[in-house]
């Protein structure tokens, strides 16, 4: 019986409620690790992951179709917040936005943007996240609005 095959990969964007430094530093990798076993048991291959004070990059290999990306943020999203509000790792109540971005990548792509996703730390010490999102908006040619966009306080 033939099976289905495919290679993609994504880079998912996602900001926290109100762009709020709500993720403390001392739990970013176990808060990573958790959203790496979510994506596992979804049957994802995460490639590189980094969660920002306010902001978070996760760059997979999209594995299982049958489920659709909006439904895997979703599932991120809701157990994420569950996990770090259960666990009081952030002070007061944890949330994040509406929407994301998802950017799709060719093989060649792969390395750049892995280093580029494992960098966050230096990258943002020059360039404030509303210039890089905005940056790979306009790179991917997506059209927006401005008042659909993430609550940017830059």
């Amino acid at each position: 019986m033939p099976n289905t095959y495919s290679q993609i990969y994504i880079q998912l964007v996602f900001a926290t409620k109100g762009r709020m430094n709500k993720i403390r530093s001392e739990f970013r990798e176990e808060i990573e690790r958790y959203i790496s076993g979510i994506l596992t048991n979804k049957e994802q291959k995460i490639i590189a992951l980094y969660l920002n004070p306010d902001h978070i990059h996760i760059f997979f290999s999209y594995k299982n179709l049958k489920i659709p990306i909006p439904d895997l943020v979703k599932v991120v999203k809701v157990e994420t917040t569950n996990f770090i509000n259960e666990k009081k790792m952030s002070q007061g109540k944890f949330c994040w936005q509406e929407g994301y971005g998802a950017f799709s990548y060719a093989k060649s792509q792969k390395e750049a943007v892995v280093k580029y996703i494992l960098n966050q730390e230096e990258h943002h010490k020059k360039r404030v996240f509303r210039e890089e999102y905005m940056d790979m908006l306009n790179k991917f040619e997506i059209e927006f609005k401005n008042e659909y966009l993430f609550e940017f306080y830059d």
